[in-house]
């Protein structure tokens, strides 16, 4: 079990504070899985997470570039090429991102029911 210490927190956030706020968002976390497999471009990631609107995918693609997690890089084409990838930093979460799919995938697995067949 982790300790920490009784005023750790009371000078400054709580570090677990400040990486929700980073990860914060429905989508943050998936595009952070996302871009685990390498540089994608925008349509990858649209394709690969249908739900998210076109909007909200640019905003939180934009706050995770603003806090350095993700970068973002224009090519000079026309028409012009731009890809997302993970910075070092972003890269630095690989354990968290892992934790919290290997967390789903057991949730999913041992309380969820599975769906009954089709009678």
């Amino acid at each position: 079990m982790l300790q920490f210490q009784a005023g750790e927190c009371s000078d400054r956030p709580c570090p677990v504070e400040t990486t929700l706020n980073i990860i914060s968002g429905k989508w943050k976390g998936i595009i952070l899985f996302r871009l685990l497999g390498g540089k994608k471009r925008f349509n990858e990631l649209q394709k690969l997470m249908t739900k998210v609107t076109h909007r909200t995918l640019t905003l939180q693609l934009r706050e995770l570039e603003k806090d350095g997690i993700v970068k973002r890089t224009v090519y000079a084409e026309v028409p012009p090429r731009v890809e997302y990838e993970l910075t070092e930093l972003g890269l630095s979460m690989t354990p968290i991102i892992k934790s919290i799919y290997d967390w789903g995938l057991n949730y999913q697995n041992n309380v969820i029911p599975s769906p009954s067949p089709a009678d």
